[in-house]
């Protein structure tokens, strides 16, 4: 298990946005939706492809991934519509002080 990775401070990732952190090789997307974090793999499940080119929706907690449209949801990574079945890797998220971390628990 590796050591948090600073994503960023609360200010810089307000409701509606989303970074993407690094955490050896592995690409995390951390999401602020309604004030709470979320964090998945950077990575749909269906082909190897970034989440972050898609569009967060803020208000459905969902992010699509742009290749062919499936849609996960941020809170828990399941996959919401084919062609993608398997959900997206969750990885946990803290803020302490004004930052927010995040890390690959695998």
């Amino acid at each position: 298990m590796s050591d948090w990775v600073r994503v960023c401070t609360t200010s810089e990732l307000l409701p509606g946005e989303s970074k993407v952190a690094w955490d050896g090789d592995t690409p995390i997307l951390v999401v602020n939706y309604d004030g709470d974090y979320y964090a998945l793999e950077d990575r749909c499940s269906h082909e190897d492809f970034e989440l972050s080119a898609g569009e967060f929706d803020g208000e459905e907690a969902t992010i699509e991934c742009v290749l062919h449209g499936s849609k996960f949801d941020v809170r828990d990574g399941r996959a919401l519509n084919a062609p993608a079945y398997a959900p997206v890797v969750k990885f946990p998220v803290k803020v302490e002080g004004d930052a927010v971390w995040t890390r690959d628990d695998r």
